[in-house]
């Protein structure tokens, strides 16, 4: 059976910067599992697997427009340290989750100068290119159920 819309796909995939470093894998864990044409995955990588069958290996290059976006500089914002009430010390790297206009959205901590905090809203693999290895482990149709859904149910029914 190939990838097509409401089919469900699991592969195993390593995910490699541009520079060649791993930032994921599924190795030594269960295959990723989605509903093809859900969304459930960036949009490049799903676009390469349209089409294809379960034993398939393959190489994806997405561009950050296909992947996580391009970076948005209106996302970096310096915030006053006071906004973190309840928080001793704050460190690059630390993540937190801000109210904004739009809803809630994670924000990372990129500098701290005195009393001025800097953090990034942008998804941590913005502005990157996206080097996919994947093995397709197995295809199927979907069940009315997971498609109504949107999503992939586990053996025996609905886990959520």
């Amino acid at each position: 059976m190939q990838i097509a819309q409401n089919s469900v796909v699991a592969f195993h995939y390593t995910l490699t910067n541009d520079a060649g470093e791993v930032l994921d894998s599924s190795e030594g864990r269960e295959p990723l599992t989605y509903l093809h044409g859900a969304g459930n995955i960036i949009p490049g990588l799903e676009k390469e697997l349209e089409g294809r069958a379960a034993g398939e290996k393959l190489n994806v290059a997405v561009s950050p427009e296909e992947g996580y976006g391009e970076l948005q500089e209106q996302l970096m914002q310096e915030v006053p340290r006071d906004a973190f009430q309840g928080v001793e010390s704050i460190e690059p790297g630390m993540q937190f989750q801000a109210q904004t206009q739009g809803g809630p959205l994670m924000v990372t901590v990129k500098k701290v100068e005195g009393d001025t905090v800097v953090v990034d809203g942008n998804h941590p693999l913005a502005g990157q290119q996206l080097n996919f290895d994947v093995e397709i482990a197995e295809v199927r149709e979907a069940s009315a159920e997971e498609v109504e859904h949107g999503h992939v149910h586990g053996e025996g029914g609905v886990e959520h």
